[in-house]
This record gives C-alpha cells, sequence and structure tokens, in this order.
C-alpha cells in the first residue's frame, strides 16, 4: 500500500441547491478505479478514522475515497435533521460520487453507526438505478431507532444516548460559533455532570436534537418510533455486515443478516470482540479484500485477486479466536442445550454463593430483593457502558441488592452461545421496576468476569401483578473452562447504562430524584430458568480454542 495519493475538497449541489461537501482521495496520476463513500456528521478529516484506516490507504489500493458531510454538519449546507433527511441526500450522493474524476463507475459504501445507517437509507425519486451502490458494508447500525439506537427492553440508553446526542449538539454549537455552548457541553462530559444535565444541555443548545426527541418518547411502545425502508434491490448486493459482542447496536446488525437472508440475499456477515469504537484493527484487510472482489478491479500487493473469506465469522470474546460459521438454514449439527434453571431458599442476594444453577432442571424457591434509589446498583461494562466490554464485576456481585446464581466448578468446556434469556416471576410493591440481569464467568481464582448484560423495564400497575417476566441479555459467544462457574447476576439498577426507575410512571426517566420510590421485589424462582436462543447463525461446534486467521 504504497502508492501516491492525492486529495481534494469537493462540493454535491443538490437538486434543492444545498450543497453538500466532501474531501476525495484517489490515486496520482491517471487512471480508472471503483469508488468508496462515506457520508457522515462529524467532520470529514476524521473519516472514522477511530475504526476505519485513513482512507488514504483504500486510496493507496485503488480506491477513489469520498468522505462526505451530510446535510447540516462541518462544512455542508442546509440544516441537520439527522436520519430522516439522509434517503434523498444519499441517492444523489452515490449518483455524483459515480461520476468523479478517476471513478470508473462501480462504487461501494462503507463506515459504520451513523454511517452505517446511512448506506441503507437511499431513495432517488427518478428510480435510477446508479443512486444505488454496488456493494455496501454497514457497520454496527439498525433500522428501528427505538430497538437499535437508544432503548432495551423498555428502557432507553442512558449514558450512552446523553452522550452521543450532547456530541451532535457540540458540533452544532462549533458550526454556528457558540463557543460558550459548546465549552458547556464538553465539560459536563468530561466531568460527568451530563449525566446529572444532560437533558437540560440538549434541550438549551439543540432543541432539535434526534436524541433529545427519543429521550421524550415511550421506549416501551413502537408507536411514533421510525423504522426506516429499505430499497428491496440493496438485499441484493454484496454486502458485508459487520457487529461487535459488546456494540449496543448488535441487535441491529442481526436484524439486517436476517432480513437480507430472508430477502434472498447472501450477505458477509462479521461479529468481533468489539466495542463501538475499538475493534482491534481488525476489519480493514478484510474490507477492502471484499470490496476488490466485488467492485471487480482492484487487487492485492501482489497482483492477484484476493481469496474469498468465509461468509460468517465470529469471534470468540474470551480467546480472541476467530471461528467460521454457516447460515441459519445449512445443514448442522443441534446445538447442545443450554438452560440452567434458579434455585435459591431466599439467600441468593445476601449469602454470597447461595443461589445455585442447575443445568437442564427446573427453578425452585423464592426471594425478596430491595431497590433503594439512594444507592442504586450500578452498571458497568457489557454494550451499554461508555466503557464497553468485559469487566470485572465482583464488587457489585457482593452487595446485597445483587442476586446472585452460579453452577458448580465446571467438568469439561462450556461454549456459550447466541442470545440469553431469563425468565422468572415477579411482582413489585410499586407501580414500576426494572430487572438487570449480567452473564458472568467465575474463573478458579474467584474473579468475575461479565459477559453480556440484559434490562428490562416493567412499568405502570401491571408491575404490581405477580406474573411472567422475561430479560434478553446481549448476544454473546464465549467458552468457560473446566474449573470455571456460569455465573448469572440480577439488581433491579445499572446506573448510569439506564436511567433510575423512579417506581412510578414518568417520562423521561432519569438521575435519582428526592420523589424516587424504594422498590422490592418478590421474585418466585419456581420455572426460573437460564437459557439461550440461538442466532440466524448455525452453532460453531466447540472448536473455541483455535486461532485461524484473524479475518
Amino acid at each position: 500500500m504504497s502508492g501516491a495519493v492525492v486529495w481534494a475538497d469537493q462540493t454535491l449541489i443538490c437538486r434543492d441547491g444545498t450543497e453538500l461537501v466532501a474531501r476525495v482521495w484517489r490515486p496520482d496520476g491517471e487512471g480508472s478505479w471503483p469508488v468508496l463513500l462515506m457520508r457522515q456528521p462529524y467532520g470529514r478529516a476524521i473519516a472514522s478514522t477511530p475504526t476505519y484506516a485513513h482512507p488514504s490507504w483504500y486510496a493507496a489500493a485503488g480506491f477513489v475515497v469520498v468522505v462526505q458531510d451530510v446535510r447540516g454538519t462541518g462544512d455542508s449546507g442546509g440544516s441537520f435533521q439527522g436520519f430522516a433527511q439522509e434517503a434523498l441526500d444519499s441517492a444523489e450522493s452515490v449518483v455524483w460520487a459515480r461520476r468523479l474524476r478517476g471513478s470508473n463507475g462501480r462504487l461501494g459504501t462503507y463506515g459504520f453507526s451513523y454511517q452505517g445507517l446511512t448506506q441503507l437509507l437511499n431513495h432517488d425519486p427518478l428510480g435510477r438505478s446508479e443512486a444505488l451502490p454496488d456493494a455496501l458494508a454497514p457497520a454496527m447500525c439498525g433500522l428501528d431507532e427505538r430497538l437499535h439506537w437508544c432503548s432495551s427492553g423498555g428502557a432507553h440508553w442512558w449514558a450512552l444516548s446523553l452522550a452521543w446526542g450532547l456530541q451532535l449538539a457540540a458540533l452544532q454549537c462549533r458550526r454556528r460559533g457558540d463557543a460558550q455552548g459548546w465549552q458547556a457541553i464538553r465539560q459536563s462530559l468530561q466531568s460527568g455532570v451530563y449525566l446529572e444535565s444532560g437533558l437540560e444541555l440538549l434541550e438549551r443548545h439543540d432543541p432539535t436534537n434526534m436524541v433529545l426527541a427519543w429521550l421524550q418518547r415511550d421506549p416501551a411502545s413502537a408507536a411514533h418510533w421510525p423504522v426506516h425502508p429499505v430499497n428491496p434491490l440493496l438485499w441484493q448486493r454484496p454486502m458485508l455486515l459487520i457487529g461487535g459482542w459488546h456494540d449496543p447496536q448488535l441487535e441491529g446488525v442481526l436484524d439486517l443478516y436476517g432480513r437480507a437472508l430472508a430477502a434472498g440475499g447472501t450477505p458477509n456477515l462479521r461479529i468481533g470482540a468489539w466495542t463501538h469504537l475499538n475493534w482491534s484493527g481488525g476489519i480493514d484487510t478484510l474490507q477492502l479484500a471484499f470490496f476488490s472482489r466485488a467492485l471487480g478491479d482492484a487487487v492485492s500487493d501482489s497482483g492477484e485477486r484476493p481469496e474469498p473469506e468465509p461468509g460468517l465469522a465470529l469471534q470468540c470474546m474470551r480467546s480472541q479466536s476467530w471461528l467460521a460459521a454457516a447460515p441459519k438454514s445449512a445443514p448442522t449439527a443441534q446445538p447442545q442445550s443450554q438452560a440452567w434453571g434458579l434455585v435459591s431458599s431466599g439467600l441468593a442476594a445476601s449469602a454470597h454463593g447461595e443461589g445455585e444453577l442447575r443445568c437442564g432442571q427446573p427453578g425452585h424457591g423464592r426471594m425478596t430483593l430491595v431497590h433503594d434509589p439512594w444507592r442504586a446498583a450500578p452498571g458497568r461494562g457489557g454494550h451499554l457502558a461508555l466503557d464497553a466490554g468485559l469487566c470485572e464485576r465482583a464488587d457489585l456481585d457482593a452487595r446485597s441488592d445483587v442476586a446472585c446464581f452460579q453452577t458448580l466448578p465446571l467438568i469439561a468446556p462450556l461454549l456459550l452461545q447466541g442470545r440469553p434469556v431469563l425468565s422468572l416471576t415477579a411482582a413489585a410493591d410499586q407501580p414500576g421496576f426494572d430487572l438487570v440481569v449480567a452473564v458472568s464467568a467465575v474463573t478458579a481464582s474467584g474473579t468475575v468476569q461479565q459477559l453480556a448484560i440484559g434490562v428490562a423495564r416493567f412499568g405502570g400497575e401491571d408491575g404490581r401483578k405477580c406474573k411472567p417476566r422475561l430479560v434478553t441479555l446481549q448476544p454473546l459467544l464465549a467458552r468457560l473452562e473446566p474449573g470455571e462457574r456460569l455465573r448469572v447476576s440480577i439488581a433491579a439498577a445499572a446506573w448510569p447504562l439506564i436511567a433510575v426507575n423512579p417506581g412510578r410512571p414518568t417520562l423521561p426517566c432519569g438521575p435519582v430524584a428526592m420523589e424516587h420510590r424504594v422498590i422490592t421485589l418478590s421474585v418466585d424462582l419456581f420455572q426460573a430458568e437460564l437459557r439461550f436462543d440461538s442466532l440466524p447463525i448455525a452453532a460453531i461446534g466447540a472448536n473455541c480454542g483455535q486461532n485461524p486467521s484473524p479475518h
């Protein structure tokens, strides 16, 4: 990748007269190359380099790379309206980028998060086939603004949503020269004060902010939440989907994968042991090979076209090993049954180690869990924290408002794969409560490594009823070794990952206030169970210790 690269800023004038500014990198000299287009709201110079190689790296490999400031951001004109603005602008941008100097007319799109969804939002009123990309690589995104961008289990993502909304607001402050507003937002994020005052800052400095609108809607109801449509032709295009076990948009990526399969597409899928911003440099070589094949012109340093990679590959979050998988529809051996009953005499929260997980047996017993909002149980790690990923949680599990259940030490390796689901029966003494569940590996030395978490909010008078409750956790792939234990932990809060439940109907929920109530949960463990539901991919077997190609 040593070829000389040149760059320049260029402008698209949209049909409504709005100017969209982009930075374009291309190989030096005369030639004809495929185009890679990224559309993002953070300023084109950064070019998503927290997760991808710099555009010049792709340009040196034989691509024209275009990174565009979307409408109302950076140096582009217009006002920023979030996802709602992107379908028309994406179509115009694809047509424009195909015709740039040095382009051979073939175009792919790439990018993660906001940049991921801009690839899928594409509507051309003229119906031109050239308005659709020839290949796309959406990473860490989804189509449902409620389920894939700001909430889980009926509860808003608090720290994540506020931090992102305030980042967007700060960019708008800089755009209009509001140094005081920018500084106030910056200081609140650095100090952590935004967790208490973030909503007020958004209302003051960016009242049309997309995230502010999310936090003011009910996350327990699908009404009034956009689910973005996708042009059916896109599902048939070569597609590389990228997700992370510790990324909040993983469910969105899995949804995209399932939709593409259902539409007859043949998408590639990679899920790494990655957070939203840390991919350990794990995607660029694969992505380059994908676009080289899909767009047909670029070749490797050796002058040869790259060999196809496995269509699906998953990374074990503990060993970091990569494993090839197959589509769910492919013939495969049935995975081993993965279900454990929860058993306690009532001391799972107060007596460390009393709660049991019994493989293949029904749950048994009852317990009481008290949530005190003054010292609400903290949350950390997983996919919803700013410090996302695997984390140690022995101190959290030692709290008396966290109930723990664990297996005996394993006598054989255990491969956990799929979407953990906890079922139990519970009621509260207040009209509303939360259940926060973590799945962890307890090592022989006693460390507790949290693998995944899940949340569920139960509101209104229904919360007072003794009835079955389900909590769905973040999907995972992890191997436990002999001598280790599987643990499930249950709490009634995870501050600041989600807002603290006030014990009464209110929107938006937020930090603890004087009006928050102590909530007492009565939990019936008869038939309580932790199980792992399968993902839309085949079982991958128990070879999680192997370490094939990192891609």
